[in-house]
């Protein structure tokens, strides 16, 4: 069976490839007729779409997933279709007086056929943005969604048959096994989106091909409360952003770093806004379950590590409710005092555990943040222009919402992506489209050129114009 899909894997390939050769550069108006079947696509099968992720989830918000995947999704194609023509058109770039009357140009080119491999916690909007994009820019595209997400991505398959031709756009399903298969295939450009461990492999197996890659990983993501902050309004945010898809997001706030003395009273904050949010847990369908019962036993080994540790557990329960045995949902829980050794605080905790930790000075909070891997993002809570400067400037991440979370990902005039351990590369808007594009310079020479005056055979003629070309330059 794994032999049939990989062969059928390599067949697809081709023939996206042998489309791609007879129509190299597909004007705006093939572009724009591929990117309205993706809005149809999205706009016609809500419904179906919702329902396929609450199935994988074994309950997940179907108003999250219409916010967080279906409207971003729509989003960023009606920006693609608006800009498009802007994008394609070629720019001109300024020419160095040696080289003028010549002109330069950069000319957006499509690469060819453009690999998409896409987690499970986002599965319709991180399998379909890059899409928009390399639609856009005129690739064909190959899409590996998750394993974990089944029923979803046989429906995703499905809905790109129906809307595309294989040639165009094509969705390939199947296990870990044909993933890595996925990865291995010479693409002119591979996006992954997943963990940091599986995109150092995704890496390695493009650098085989010399495929260009683009890598959305994720880590701990700090929340940093500044000692101006506003504490029930960072509260409010972080609670949200915390448990949209029960913390399941590569953006969500990892931890928080607060003023010394503060961690208590935040944590009473974050209680109280998150019972605001989820009045009830159990049988609230606001309320997401973890994506599978490997991923739901790892947060729990982590939690019972902290507490045998020494560390301060709180789970939020506004209901007092008991779960049942075969729910995968889980109490939100706020750890204090963890020891930095411990798991929660050194890997990526992906669910709706938020550890709280104090810091001493600006410094102090600078230099925690810096002594870890660089973040996908950074969220930053006050009022004080002169530390929120201080952050900015003093750490690197991926990318920063103030006072605020996780809304520097739907801007699509911003670029989005990570930074050394959370990722290389960037997409959204016009950085997609890039992204997809090669960038050729073009120069054009001019009949009026002097340039045959430095050529064989050499002599006064060469050096009188070779010196005034150091002079001018």
């Amino acid at each position: 069976m794994l032999q049939v899909r990989q062969n059928a894997l390599a067949d697809r390939f081709q023939q996206q490839r042998a489309a791609f050769a007879a129509q190299p550069f597909p004007e705006i108006g093939v572009r724009k007729d591929r990117l309205k079947r993706l809005l149809a696509l999205t706009e016609r099968h809500e419904g179906d779409i919702s329902a396929a992720v609450d199935a994988d989830f074994g309950g997940r918000s179907t108003h999250e997933t219409r916010l967080a995947e279906l409207f971003v999704v729509r989003a960023g194609i009606h920006h693609a279709l608006s800009h498009l023509r802007g994008w394609m058109r070629e720019r001109r770039v300024a020419t160095a007086m040696p080289f003028l009357p010549g002109r330069n140009r950069l000319m957006p080119q499509p690469l060819g056929v453009v690999g998409i491999v896409s987690p499970w916690n986002y599965p319709f909007q991180l399998a379909v943005a890059p899409m928009t994009a390399a639609l856009a820019a005129g690739n064909r595209v190959l899409v590996k969604p998750s394993e974990l997400t089944p029923a979803f991505s046989a429906l995703l398959a499905r809905l790109a048959s129906e809307h595309f031709a294989p040639d165009e756009l094509s969705v390939i399903t199947g296990d870990a096994e044909v993933g890595k298969e996925f990865v291995s295939m010479p693409f002119d450009h591979l996006l992954f989106t997943g963990s940091t461990a599986v995109g150092r492999q995704v890496a390695i197996a493009a650098a085989a091909n010399l495929t260009p890659v683009t890598l959305e990983l994720g880590g701990k993501s700090p929340a940093i409360l500044d000692p101006s902050c506003d504490l029930d309004q960072a509260a409010s945010s972080i609670a949200y952003g915390k448990l949209l898809n029960a913390g399941q997001t590569c953006i969500a706030p990892d931890y928080l770093l607060v003023p010394k003395g503060q961690a208590g009273i935040l944590a009473a904050k974050l209680a109280a806004a998150i019972g605001r949010l989820y009045p009830s847990l159990r049988d609230n369908p606001d309320y997401t379950a973890i994506i599978s019962d490997r991923h739901l036993e790892r947060l729990r080994d982590m939690i019972a590590e902290a507490r045998d540790a020494g560390a301060d557990i709180t789970e939020i329960n506004p209901a007092g409710e008991t779960l049942g045995a075969t729910s995968r949902k889980m109490f939100p829980t706020l750890v204090r005092n963890a020891d930095p050794t411990l798991r929660l605080m050194r890997e990526e905790i992906f669910g709706p555990v938020l550890p709280i930790v104090e810091y001493a000075t600006v410094d102090e909070a600078i230099g925690h943040v810096n002594r870890s891997d660089r973040p996908l993002a950074l969220y930053w809570f006050g009022r004080d222009p002169g530390n929120r400067r201080r952050i900015l400037q003093e750490t690197v991440a991926g990318g920063v919402t103030i006072n605020d979370c996780m809304l520097h990902l739907v801007q699509e005039n911003q670029p989005f992506g990570g930074v050394g351990a959370s990722g290389m590369g960037a997409y959204h808007g016009e950085w997609g489209f890039r992204t997809f594009s090669k960038e050729k310079p073009v120069f054009l020479q001019s009949r009026l050129s002097a340039g045959g005056l430095l050529r064989p055979p050499y002599g006064k003629t060469f050096e009188r114009v070779f010196s005034l070309l150091r002079r001018i330059t």
